[in-house]
């Protein structure tokens, strides 16, 4: 295991780390003291298969042929043909980095011994992700009951089948596997079920939206900071004191956020603010933005033991000697958790459209109608409301919750599944949603601070108008915006930069 490797098998992987390995390219190895558990695992299945024993998907059949024992010359390449009649996913391939997550997870899972595989697979997948090898993975296959049909073709790369990238090439996976100096490997008993069964697909896009998620959630904080600025709001209702009066879950730290960014404001001095009371959509961010960090502390629970637990089944004890057949791999609270998440991520966004249109009408906030100075019939500003509204449309029909729907399969033994991959689907494609909204708002409240013109800014405002005024000119005639919308979601939101600014500016 090399320095600049971070081990896996040995301890929880956190989503900036799964992140990095997975967007960034960070090596990882193989823990020594995983590689153990492995290997006394392994020995308890091989003990199992000597002794005839029957167990799940090794000596007996999968889903609705679990009862068949299988004959003494299929099991040697039941595993091939497992990882063969499986890997049916169709639609949308998966981006690199989901792809790159989900070996991560699945290696690290088998880490934990439960699966019963040989430590060279493991480290098969690790050699996989550090020299680029990526499997070609359709993103439509799974129901929440383990990613089979999407992990089987992980599989198949495995075995040097299906097709797999490298280098921005998608070759035939011997192909690929050849270029990164790896040779197909011969799967053993159970390797092929062990590949298949888990949620590490699911898992791994799970984990990159939260890490995303958790960066929209301070930004969405900024912009509605740069908003009330503008808007010369009240800041009585981020009083620690309020909080602590009814401390709802989350609001404590939501309006301790918010005060942070609002440092060395004019607004914090007596009589700074425009009116007594403001609307709702200024007066309660603090309880909002607080609901939807506590929806995604729900989602990160529920993930957690995906990112470090074993979900196998049949599920190796190597102190038990035993193989027990479970049901680790179901995902309810993994489906609930990211419904929560993606209602608390609408109840913010529907703030946000509420917040703009106050910016943009003249009577809550004395601010020229739309803000701008031309006389009719220039719109000003006031288009961009419609372009909010649809995206806040779109993120209310990805926060219609999935984890209720019914469904049933394999012959009625598989007679439930969780829809956790489509509840995390739809959550990431929101957050895609939300991200220009926040960089609508920082359009719009830019243009509010220029006409407002505060005293003082805070220290987060100030440095959020600055960075916006670098790439988006004052509006002084109308103009096409959606184009500086999209500039601003890229080079601010998108890709870390503002963030990274407001966080170098804190030290």
């Amino acid at each position: 295991m090399t320095a600049a490797a971070l081990p896996i098998g040995d301890r929880p992987l956190g989503h900036a780390e799964i992140r990095r390995i997975a967007r960034d390219g960070v090596a990882v190895a193989l823990a020594p003291a995983a590689r153990e558990r492995m290997a006394a695992a392994r020995r308890v299945l091989e003990t199992h298969l000597a002794e005839g024993r029957p167990v799940y998907g090794v000596t007996r059949g999968l889903g609705g042929q679990a009862q068949l024992t299988l004959p003494g010359e299929a099991l040697a390449d039941f595993s091939r043909l497992t990882v063969l009649g499986r890997a049916h996913s169709v639609g949308e391939r998966m981006p690199r980095e989901a792809v790159r997550a989900a070996l991560l997870l699945r290696a690290n899972g088998m880490a934990k011994g439960g699966a019963g595989v040989r430590p060279e697979l493991v480290e098969f997948l690790v050699a996989m992700l550090n020299r680029g090898v990526h499997p070609e993975m359709p993103s439509i296959g799974s129901i929440g009951a383990s990613d089979l049909c999407q992990l089987a073709h992980i599989g198949l790369t495995v075995i040097g089948e299906g097709r797999a990238e490298h280098g921005g090439d998608m070759l035939p996976a011997k192909e690929a596997l050849n270029r990164a100096g790896l040779a197909p490997l011969a799967l053993g008993p159970k390797e092929g079920l062990a590949l298949c069964s888990a949620n590490a697909a699911t898992a791994g896009r799970g984990a990159l939206a939260l890490a995303e998620a958790r960066d929209l959630w301070r930004l969405a904080n900024l912009a509605a900071a740069l908003s009330m600025e503008g808007f010369r709001a009240n800041l009585s209702p981020l009083d620690p004191r309020v909080a602590a009066a009814r401390p709802q879950p989350g609001q404590v730290e939501a309006a301790a956020a918010l005060r942070a960014l609002l440092q060395e404001s004019a607004l914090l001095a007596p009589g700074a603010a425009r009116r007594l009371q403001d609307p709702l959509s200024f007066r309660c961010v603090s309880q909002v933005h607080g609901s939807f960090a506590v929806a995604l502390d729900s989602a990160e629970a529920a993930l957690a033991p995906e990112l470090d637990g074993a979900g196998d089944n049949p599920l190796v004890l190597a102190a038990a000697d035993a193989i027990l057949s479970n049901g680790n791999f179901h995902t309810p609270a993994l489906a609930l958790g990211f419904d929560m998440a993606a209602l608390g991520l609408s109840q913010t966004a529907n703030l946000a459209v509420s917040r703009l249109a106050r910016l943009l009408a003249g009577r809550f906030s004395d601010l020229p109608n739309n803000l701008t100075s031309e006389p009719p019939p220039a719109a000003g500003m006031a288009p961009l409301t419609k372009i909010a509204e649809a995206l806040a449309a779109e993120i209310r029909h990805d926060a219609n919750p999935v984890a209720a729907d019914p469904r049933s399969g394999a012959d009625g033994v598989e007679d439930d599944s969780t829809n956790a991959p489509l509840a995390v689907t739809k959550f990431a494609r929101a957050l895609e949603r939300f991200r220009l909204l926040v960089a609508v708002e920082l359009v719009i409240a830019a243009a509010a601070v220029d006409r407002a013109k505060p005293a003082k800014l805070g220290r987060g405002p100030a440095l959020a108008h600055r960075l916006v005024r670098v790439l988006v000119a004052p509006l002084a005639t109308d103009r096409p915006l959606g184009g500086d919308v999209e500039r601003v979601a890229t080079e601010l939101v998108a890709n870390g930069r503002l963030l990274a600014s407001l966080d170098e500016g804190s030290r």
